[in-house]
């Protein structure tokens, strides 16, 4: 599934509602490393199904970043039930990503 693009607006509903657990990317368009990141979290997205993946956009989206202390990108939240269990930061291969996910799945 692809991912969701994720607002101020829905965030919160976006974190109640699923069903599974959520893998939210926090990036930038200018962030280098968010670029590098930017087709592997597309790939996860589209290859697990027990996972959602949203991303959002801290420059156009900043209160939901600023709520999570959110102080560099990219920044992994994964979140089960509302809640976050998991945070991690920076570039990392698809590997190591589905790794840190393989825990919460």
């Amino acid at each position: 599934m692809p991912h969701i693009e994720l607002t101020d607006d829905n965030f919160d509903a976006a974190m109640t509602q699923s069903a599974t657990p959520v893998l939210v990317d926090f990036w930038a368009p200018w962030c280098g490393p968010c670029k590098q990141m930017g087709p592997i979290i597309d790939d996860i997205a589209a290859s697990t199904p027990a996972l959602a993946v949203g991303k959002l956009n801290v420059d156009e989206h900043p209160s939901v970043a600023q709520r999570f202390n959110i102080l560099s990108i990219p920044t992994f939240l994964v979140f089960k039930g509302g809640s976050v269990v998991d945070q991690f930061s920076g570039s990392m291969s698809k590997d190591v990503m589905l790794e840190r996910l393989a825990r919460h799945l």
